[in-house]
């Protein structure tokens, strides 16, 4: 051990000088450990000597052992890198060899390799031309097949061989064979003409003996259908024929091109219309084109309910025909079309085309226009609700919300709405509610003009819910919350005309009517619409960036809704105008108590002199003219705006009493039971109306009562124990003070604090002489 460290030490003194003082360590730990701070065990140290020894015996053996084998594994281990070395030389040699081998055979094979490249590109020149021959027979095929059912007269047979080719058609849409392309496509153009016009000759035919389109009533229809002479013939061949069109759907959506509105009305794409039902709408689109179109009376810029209405009537009539004769049929094809929904489709197809054609000549008078949006309101309500018109499908709304008529419509919606809110609030029973003499009805007592303000909101927010997209529905609650902020500003403008006399009908109608709008605005903000408009919102914001992260999550988080900032406003203004109102009163009610609070409190009677206690006559004043003003707030006020105020009232009225009354007077014992007989008896029963403990409302009146008529044996043990607890500033005294706490409580003081307590028990009079 001594030889390897020493070699170390030659190597690297400081390695030294760190292992030997790690060995130096390890020999304190070892001897701490085997034999202590006890001389006795001393005794073992022959012992562990003889271990150690056997120990070191052990290590230079092994240490023997491994510098004996390291040099024969170091010797295997040089010879199999010898032999590995002398392997890999070896396949060296054969790999170059090889490689030679290989670029010989490939410069004597090229010739070979470029001649085989070009048989194989005429072979896959030949297979093309082939399968090209075979694409050709099989559409010639194909054609001659339908050639031959219709030379027999077998429609059917030669509608499903087309719906064949036209699969075949749609098949080699990725081809880059143009010429083949065409030649089908001009094929399938050339047998669906045929076939369309022959069916389309015979179901019009069928539709004709039906008395096809069904315009009167219902009512009127089923004599006329009932008399139509082989029905049972003529509804087989109407099936027959309407399953055979259903065939040609793939082939005419491949040769014809939909028709479509322009791009800036943004109408959602669907599926074409199933031909058969085209053409039962056939007649009613010459109709309706030739009613509402040119110079006819009946098309008219200022009536849009006359097309409006002939769509619907045309609905109507024929929803039981489609329900009960066309649907079934498409049912037996295994189809998922509603008949009766393609049928309204296609009519209100008509609708947009005829909207897009009227409104850029009603943009510029406000009168037609806001006429026109209503009819379209009107018959957009009814196509849902009474005809079961999915929202997916193109409907009036989408050309509403184009661009500028979208803007158009904002801008009448505003003009309108700001001369509806002129006339409200200039009418003479603006403020006063309409329901006022029915009391269970008027919990709100909401003026008229808050009352049509907020129908006029709804009325609005059920115009543009129907609006296809959320950004359209956003800029519409944009315009209402301007709406909602004018009215605020508009009532603060009455408001202040009105501060002279805060307790005056019209201010509390003022005030009622912004708690109203708060309250409505409040429950809208839990309507599933607005909070899918919330939803809307926290998208829109987060892709422009235009809120905070704070109020996204609030937004998202529903802590807040979308009416927020108007609710703060409207409650910051309800709060000023209650807070006008209590100052008000309480002026007037400090202004009767300047008497009773220069009451004697100090020479007035023992209750025991009393026969019967009384009010004083000093608070007469006081509590009549608190009465008379809670009385007449109460019939003007609702029920939550008055608990509110008699709440901030009763509040400051208890500090005034407790800071301007009794502590600033001396009580002797007749004083202090007089004032508990006014307080008690008098002021809180005024209250008691309007809850059941009103005294939990004057907490510090009360409890200043309770202190100055607690009979001289209380007072004095309580003023003791208030003393001690404030007799020193130690560390004690957090320690007494529970004991203080404790003894108020007993008492029934909650509010007070025991500084406050020995106020009150200074300004008895009534002590003993010792006591004092």
């Amino acid at each position: 051990m001594s030889a390897v460290i020493t070699m170390a030490a030659e190597e690297d003194p400081a390695v030294t000088e760190v292992e030997s003082c790690e060995i130096t360590q390890h020999v304190a730990e070892f001897i701490e450990k085997e034999l202590g701070n006890d001389p006795k065990s001393l005794k073992k140290l022959p012992q562990i000597t003889e271990e150690l020894a056997l120990y070191k015996k052990t290590l230079e053996e092994q240490v023997l052992t491994v510098s004996s084998e390291v040099p024969k594994k170091i010797e295997n281990a040089f010879k199999n890198a010898e032999n590995s070395k002398k392997l890999l030389n070896g396949i060296i040699k054969k790999e170059a060899i090889l490689a030679e081998s290989i670029n010989n055979h490939l410069v004597t094979a090229q010739p070979l390799i470029e001649e085989l490249k070009v048989s194989i590109g005429q072979i896959e020149e030949i297979e093309r031309h082939l399968w090209y021959l075979k694409w050709i027979s099989q559409i010639e095929e194909l054609s001659d097949c339908i050639q031959q059912h219709l030379m027999t007269n077998s429609v059917s047979d030669a509608a499903n061989t087309l719906v064949s080719m036209a699969e075949l058609d749609i098949k080699l849409q990725e081809s880059s064979c143009t010429h083949l392309l065409n030649f089908i496509r001009s094929t399938v153009k050339f047998w669906h003409k045929i076939l369309k016009d022959r069916l389309t000759n015979d179901f019009e035919e069928v539709l004709k003996q039906l008395h096809w389109p069904l315009i009167g009533p219902q009512q009127v229809q089923a004599p006329a259908l009932a008399s139509v002479a082989n029905s049972t013939e003529l509804y087989n061949n109407l099936e027959t024929l309407f399953i055979q069109l259903l065939k040609l759907q793939t082939s005419d959506e491949l040769i014809t091109k939909p028709k479509q509105l322009p791009e800036k009305y943004d109408i959602p794409l669907s599926v074409p219309i199933a031909i058969p039902i085209q053409l039962m709408l056939l007649p009613l689109q010459k109709r309706f084109k030739y009613h509402f179109s040119g110079n006819r009376q009946t098309n008219m810029l200022n009536k849009p309910e006359w097309y409006l209405t002939q769509v619907l009537m045309w609905i109507g009539n024929h929803t039981k025909f489609f329900e009960q004769r066309i649907q079934p049929i498409i049912d037996k094809t295994g189809s998922f079309l509603d008949a009766r929904l393609e049928f309204s489709r296609g009519l209100v197809m008509l609708v947009l085309e005829k909207m897009s054609a009227d409104i850029p000549r009603l943009l510029y008078d406000d009168n037609l226009f806001c006429h026109m949006v209503d009819e379209i309101l009107l018959f957009e309500k009814e196509l849902h609700s009474a005809h079961g018109y999915i929202n997916s499908l193109p409907s009036c709304m989408h050309i509403l919300s184009e661009e500028t008529c979208f803007q158009k419509w904002l801008t009448v919606e505003r003009k309108f709405a700001l001369e509806k809110m002129d006339s409200v609030l200039s009418s003479e029973a603006a403020w006063t509610s309409q329901y006022k003499d029915i009391m269970d009805v008027d919990e709100m007592k909401a003026p008229d003009c808050a009352e049509t303000f907020m129908t006029l909101l709804l009325v609005i927010t059920d115009r543009y819910k129907g609006l296809p997209t959320a950004g359209r529905k956003l800029q519409f609650l944009e315009l209402q919350k301007e709406l909602i902020d004018d009215f605020r500003i508009r009532l603060t403008q009455v408001m202040k005309e009105e501060t002279r006399s805060p307790l005056g009908s019209r201010y509390c109608a003022i005030l009622n009517a912004v708690n109203y709008i708060a309250a409505v605005l409040a429950d809208w903000a839990d309507n599933v619409f607005f909070l899918q408009l919330q939803q809307a919102a926290i998208e829109a914001c987060g892709e422009t960036n235009n809120m905070t992260e704070l109020q996204l999550g609030q937004l998202a988080s529903l802590e807040s809704s979308v009416f927020d900032i108007m609710i703060d406003l409207l409650e910051r203004l309800r709060h000023d105008m209650l807070t006008r109102q209590v100052e008000h009163v309480f002026r007037e009610v400090k202004d009767k108590a300047k008497l009773y609070k220069k009451e004697r409190w100090l020479f007035l009677p023992s209750q025991s002199d009393q026969a019967v206690m009384s009010l004083s006559s000093s608070a007469c004043p006081l509590l009549l003219t608190l009465r008379d003003l809670l009385l007449q707030l109460e019939q003007e006020l609702c029920h939550s705006l008055f608990k509110s105020f008699w709440q901030m009232l009763a509040e400051k009225l208890d500090l005034f009493i407790y800071q301007d009354i009794i502590l600033a007077n001396h009580f002797n014992e007749g004083g202090s039971a007089q004032l508990q007989f006014d307080m008690a008896r008098n002021l809180f029963p005024l209250f008691a109306h309007y809850c059941k403990r009103p005294e939990n409302y004057f907490k510090q009146v009360k409890e200043a009562c309770i202190i100055l008529n607690l009979n001289v044996g209380s007072a004095l043990l309580l003023r003791e124990v208030l003393q001690a607890t404030s007799g020193t500033m130690t560390d004690t005294t957090n320690i007494q003070q529970p004991t203080a706490s404790a003894a108020l409580n007993e008492i029934g003081i909650y509010k007070l604090a025991p500084q406050d307590v020995e106020i009150l028990l200074n300004l008895r009079t009534n002590w003993p002489s010792s006591g004092k």
